[in-house]
């Protein structure tokens, strides 16, 4: 069973950065694919951004509406993490984020339904 756990989360201003990070144990890492995604109180789970597996050695990467450009998704596949890099957060990025993780690699990168596997969460807070 892969274990994923977020860290990183916290509270920033509005127009700050921040760096989020999954460490997943168990499992194969190199076989997965991850995403990740969010969720706003009162709202449903929005898809973040997602790094798929292309072929040898390479990862297409996949963002949500509006967030290409602000955000960054990678991997370290020497020590098992997925990263999510944001810039110029702004109020409405306010959510839980959640690591996930695609153990067969099939289905859409932007439905939750598609991941395996979830993190706990990490709180991410932006004031104005």
């Amino acid at each position: 069973q892969v274990q994923l756990v977020e860290s990183g989360g916290g509270l920033v201003q509005a127009g700050d950065s921040l760096r989020l990070s999954c460490a997943a144990s168990g499992g194969t890492f190199n076989d997965y694919d991850f995403a990740w995604f969010r969720q706003a109180p009162g709202k449903e789970r929005e898809f973040v951004a997602a790094i798929r597996w292309s072929g040898w050695n390479t990862y297409n990467t996949y963002y949500g509406k509006s967030l290409r450009g602000r955000f960054a998704i990678n991997r370290n596949n020497a020590k098992n993490t997925v990263s999510l890099e944001m810039n110029i957060l702004k109020v409405e990025d306010t959510a839980v984020y959640y690591c996930a993780a695609d153990l067969d690699r099939r289905g859409d990168y932007s439905l939750s339904a598609t991941y395996d596997c979830w993190g706990q969460g990490t709180q991410v807070t932006v004031s104005a």
